[in-house]
C-alpha cells in the first residue's frame, strides 16, 4: 500500500464504508477523549503519545486530546459512548471503566455494550508512596506507624472509585490499618496534595511516581505487582513485605463508540500495534515503567469482559457498597 498523501484520502481509508460518507469531511479533527484531568496520569500520557502517532500515520490529519474529567471517569466515557460512531471520537481509559460497575448504582453507559474495543495499549504497576515527612522507610514500618495512630493519617486519590482509591482500600483491609480518604478532583491535584504534605500517602502509577521519587519529592515503599520492576529494582513488592492480596496492575485501552465500522476499528488497531513496535516508543515506555500490550480487538474485548467479572467480585468481597 502506498503511504497516505492527503488528509482527505487518509480519512477516507480510515472511515472505510460508503454509508459513512457524510462523516468523511477532509480536515475534520479526530478527538481522543481522556476522562481525567491533564497531567499526572498515565491515561493522559498515552493519549498524547498515540495522538501524535496517529497523526503521523494519517498523513498529518489533526488528532487532538480532550480531557473530560469527573465522576471517576464516567463523564468522559459517557461523552464517547454517545458520540457518533464514525471514527472521529475515541476514548483512552482503563481500569475504572470496569471497576465503576461495582462502585455506582447506575452508569450512563455499559462498559461492554457501549463501546467498540480497539486495543489494550499498556499496563502499569502501581506503587505505595508517602510524603517524606512520614518517618518510615519500609512498608512494615509504615503499617506499624499507622497502627499506632489509627485514623490520624490521610491519603489522597484522583477521586472515589479510582484505582488509586481502591488499591489503598485493599491495602487497609490487608494490613488492618485505618487512613482517611481525601479524594481530589483529578490526578494532578492528588499528586500536589501528596507532594505538598497535605496528605501522607497514596498509591500512584509507577510512571507518575518514579520522577517524583527521583526528585526527592516523595518516597516509594513498595510496588503492588507480582514481581519487582525493572524501572525500580530496589523497591520490594508488597507481597515480599508480608502484605498479600494487593496486586493491582493498571491497564489502559483504546475504544470507539459502539457501532463503529469494523474497518475503522481494524485501522486504528493496526496503527497502534505498529506504533508499539517502534524502538523510540518502546524506549519511552520503558523509561516510564509502562509495559506495552497490543493485540487484537477481539482479545481486548474478552479481556474487558473478564476484568468486569473480576472487579465486580473484588468490590463485593471487600464490602464496598455502590453509591
Amino acid at each position: 500500500m502506498k503511504p497516505f498523501r492527503t488528509c482527505g484520502f487518509a480519512l477516507a481509508v480510515l472511515l472505510g464504508v460508503a454509508s459513512q460518507a457524510s462523516a468523511q469531511t477532509p480536515g475534520r479533527n479526530i478527538t481522543i477523549v481522556v476522562p481525567f484531568t491533564p497531567g499526572g496520569n498515565t491515561n493522559d500520557i498515552l493519549a498524547r503519545l498515540f495522538a501524535e502517532e496517529f497523526k503521523q500515520r494519517l498523513g498529518g490529519q489533526t488528532v487532538i486530546v480532550e480531557n473530560k474529567p469527573g465522576a471517576s471517569g464516567n463523564i468522559g466515557a459517557q461523552a464517547v459512548a454517545t458520540a457518533a460512531a464514525d471514527g472521529h471520537t475515541l476514548l483512552v481509559s482503563g481500569s475504572p471503566l470496569t471497576q465503576n460497575v461495582g462502585l455506582f448504582k447506575s452508569l450512563p453507559y455499559d462498559p461492554v455494550k457501549s463501546f467498540a474495543p480497539i486495543i489494550r495499549l499498556a499496563e502499569v504497576s502501581i506503587a505505595l508512596v508517602i510524603n517524606p515527612s512520614v518517618p518510615v522507610k519500609t512498608t512494615q514500618e509504615f503499617v506499624d506507624y499507622l497502627k499506632a495512630r489509627p485514623g490520624q493519617l490521610n491519603y489522597s486519590s484522583p477521586g472515589h472509585g479510582t484505582p488509586h482509591h481502591l488499591t489503598m482500600e485493599l491495602f487497609k483491609q490487608a494490613t488492618a490499618t485505618n487512613l482517611q480518604h481525601v479524594p481530589a478532583r483529578g490526578s494532578a491535584p492528588a499528586v500536589s496534595d501528596l507532594v505538598g504534605g497535605h496528605v501522607s500517602a497514596m498509591f500512584l502509577p509507577i510512571s507518575v511516581a518514579k520522577p517524583l521519587v527521583d526528585g526527592g519529592q516523595i518516597r516509594m515503599l513498595a510496588v503492588a505487582s507480582a514481581k519487582r520492576l525493572k524501572i525500580a529494582p530496589d523497591v520490594p513488592t508488597l507481597t515480599e513485605q508480608g502484605v498479600k492480596g494487593v496486586e493491582v496492575p493498571l491497564w489502559y485501552g483504546l475504544w470507539a463508540p459502539a457501532g463503529t465500522a469494523p474497518e475503522v476499528v481494524a485501522r486504528y488497531n493496526a496503527m497502534a500495534n505498529e506504533a508499539m513496535r517502534m524502538p523510540d516508543i518502546l524506549d519511552r515506555f520503558a523509561k516510564q515503567g509502562i509495559d506495552p500490550v497490543g493485540g487484537t480487538a477481539e482479545e481486548f474485548r474478552v479481556f474487558v469482559a473478564d476484568d468486569l467479572v473480576k472487579w465486580t467480585k473484588i468490590l463485593k468481597d471487600a464490602g464496598i457498597v455502590p453509591e
